[in-house]
């Protein structure tokens, strides 16, 4: 029954749109009227659900189709459509006869929805083509006669412009007034298809006079473009004091808010236009309106760097003391702009240096990690040293993190320790627990930064990753040739992953001969890459146990974390790098304990032959003494093993 139901109401949605479509323009509205009627007497006269589903689909066509485009009014929601529906009797057909209404029913919302101006999709007349070139040419005694025809001015165009959009952006005014008299009220709030105004594109257009004329004629002066924006802060955008004058003469509303509630004195505080601040104090506007993040029009100018606008605000009562809502001080804003100038106005009306945001910054690192070096001597005397403490971290990490060599310089000049370690709490938001501005630098990759920390007594070896795998890692051999000059340890673990029995660097240089070298040449400890358990560092090799779980002498039964070299780079991935690394590798070794595991990947690569010759010379050569790495890490010789 249902579907019978269903199809029915299809073949009817098709003869009603058809039928619709053939009905004159002016007997819509009326033969829309006329089946709510119908509707309204079929819903009070029977309590057959079938008969109201019949009939309210074709409504629910007509509603939208015929009301919402002509009369332009605003849909009621779903619930109240069905708030005086009995749905209790028979409940198991009603219920499916209720559910298909409203499917119908928000299948024709969203259909009219989809448009947002049905009436521009109707094919433009010849009236309407001759009126908007006429406007475009300038040609007003031709425009006078096209405006005789009223259709004509309430057609869009592809863009929803209509002739009111083309008419406001021409620099004629006697075209705007022409069309403007002869338009309906109505369209003089219409949107474009990118939401503009008429108001709005005059004021985008620069057109002072055309604004006035909308002003005078009645135009309301605070509707919003789709954008949020009022046609007072596009003016000020537009930096046309002339325009925001006209406005505010027109009481267009001075504080109110816009996008993320961002006003009009923002805006001129973020332009640094004063007069357009004096104007718009003068005439009601709120020196202390914040926007969506609390920031206050004097933290706009202070961050901005324009002095002339802070300095007219601290006088006309801004508070110098306001925070944001992240915490933020005036003062704070001010070391991000950089203008000393700001700075020290702020410091002589009472603004400190000692006052963080919510994560714990002061304004010296601010300045610092934006490079504002002026700001920066300014602020290093009025931050208290308990304070840089209490925060976790010190200005030379923001210097180096913001890459600023200057800044680094002079706080390295006034004292501040170069070794000097994060917070825990801020060391362990990093995945690598970094520590030391010198880490900041090379993982910036800031040769920089890196060579004056170095020379003013950074510590490459404080921090959990080495700085040393970090530069070999990415590649930069001109920081980790300093690195080493300086004293890196290349024979590091990464400590918290430490899956190796053979220092960390090498694995991040297996594809870069010149860095692999580097390393080798700078003390890496390459016989730690032949120390496995498959044989002795003098190559007597054993055969493996048949229980996999035996835990060998000096060695931990979990095989993840001693992994040894030759494990690591013969893995299938690696394997074709076996020849290669192991030819470069031993260059520097007196001799060469080759394991079995090795040697049976080694023997199918190319450099084999040039391995194995090399190996040869070396067991004709006496053996060199036995050493023992001990648990604390020192060395001792067993004895000769040729004895």
């Amino acid at each position: 029954m249902l579907e019978s139901q269903s199809s029915k109401t299809q073949a009817f949605k098709g003869q009603v749109i058809k039928g619709f479509n053939r009905t004159s323009e002016p007997n819509k509205i009326e033969f829309s009227y006329r089946w709510i009627k119908i509707l309204i007497c079929l819903y009070v006269c029977t309590k057959e659900r079938q008969i109201l589903h019949f009939h309210f689909a074709f409504a629910t066509l007509i509603i939208p189709i015929a009301l919402n485009p002509l009369l332009r009014i605003r849909k009621p929601p779903l619930s109240t459509l069905f708030a005086d529906m009995d749905i209790h009797d028979d409940p198991s057909e009603d219920h499916l006869t209720s559910h298909d209404i409203q499917l119908c029913i928000q299948e024709s919302i969203e259909a009219s929805q989809a448009v947002v101006h049905p009436e521009r999709l109707v094919t433009l007349s010849d009236q309407n083509r001759k009126l908007v070139e006429a406007i475009r040419q300038g040609h007003i005694f031709e425009l006078q006669e096209c405006v005789q025809h009223k259709y004509a001015l309430d057609e869009a165009d592809e863009k929803g412009w209509f002739p009111l959009h083309e008419a406001v952006v021409q620099p004629i005014q006697q075209i705007l007034e022409t069309v403007l008299d002869a338009s309906y009220k109505t369209v003089w709030e219409f949107k474009t298809c990118d939401g503009e105004t008429p108001l709005t594109l005059a004021v985008k257009a620069d057109l002072v006079g055309n604004v006035k004329t909308l002003l005078e004629k009645g135009v309301w002066p605070n509707t919003k473009n789709d954008k949020g924006e009022t046609p007072l802060l596009i003016a000020i955008k537009r930096g046309s004091y002339d325009m925001v004058s006209a406005l505010i003469k027109y009481n267009t509303s001075l504080d109110q808010p816009c996008i993320k509630r961002w006003s009009a004195m923002h805006e001129a505080a973020k332009q640094g236009r004063k007069d357009i601040i004096a104007l718009l104090l003068s005439h009601g506007g709120n020196v202390h309106l914040r926007d969506g993040f609390g920031v206050t029009p004097l933290g706009v100018a202070a961050e901005y760097g324009h002095f002339d606008v802070l300095e007219h605000l601290i006088h006309k009562g801004g508070d110098v003391f306001a925070l944001a809502d992240d915490g933020a001080s005036v003062l704070f804003e001010a070391a991000g702009g950089g203008n000393p100038d700001c700075i020290s106005l702020l410091l002589e009306y009472g603004g400190s240096g000692n006052v963080p945001n919510r994560a714990g910054h002061l304004p010296i690192h601010r300045a610092a990690y934006e490079g504002h070096y002026l700001a920066l001597k300014y602020l290093i005397p009025v931050t208290s040293k308990h304070a840089i403490r209490k925060s976790g971290l010190t200005p030379v990490h923001s210097a180096a993190d913001g890459q600023n060599t200057q800044c680094l310089e002079l706080l390295i000049d006034n004292g501040f320790d170069v070794n000097a370690l994060l917070a825990d709490h801020i060391s362990q938001s990093y995945d690598d627990q970094r520590k030391t501005a010198l880490y900041f630098a090379v993982s910036n990759n800031d040769i920089h930064c890196t060579e004056v920390l170095l020379a003013a007594g950074a510590d490459p070896n404080l921090d959990p990753l080495n700085c040393l795998l970090v530069a070999v890692r990415a590649n930069s051999h001109e920081i980790v040739r300093l690195l080493l000059s300086y004293g890196a340890n290349v024979n590091c673990y990464f400590m918290h992953v430490n899956d190796t029995r053979f220092p960390s660097a090498i694995q991040y240089a297996l594809n870069d001969e010149v860095m692999l070298r580097l390393l080798l040449n700078n003390g890496y400890q390459v016989e730690l890459c032949f120390d496995c358990m498959h044989g002795d560092i003098f190559g007597n090799s054993f055969v493996w146990s048949e229980i996999e779980e035996e835990v060998l002498p000096g060695w931990t039964s979990c095989i993840i974390k001693d992994n040894p070299f030759c494990e690591f780079i013969t893995v299938p991935w690696m394997k074709h790098l076996v020849g290669s690394i192991v030819r470069i590798l031993i260059d520097y070794m007196d001799y060469v304990p080759l394991c079995a595991k090795l040697k049976s990947v080694l023997e199918v690569q190319r450099e084999w032959p040039e391995i194995r010759q090399i190996i040869e010379f070396c067991v004709e050569m006496p053996m060199p003494a036995k050493e023992i790495i001990n648990d604390d890490g020192s060395r001792s010789e067993e004895g000769n093993a040729s004895e």
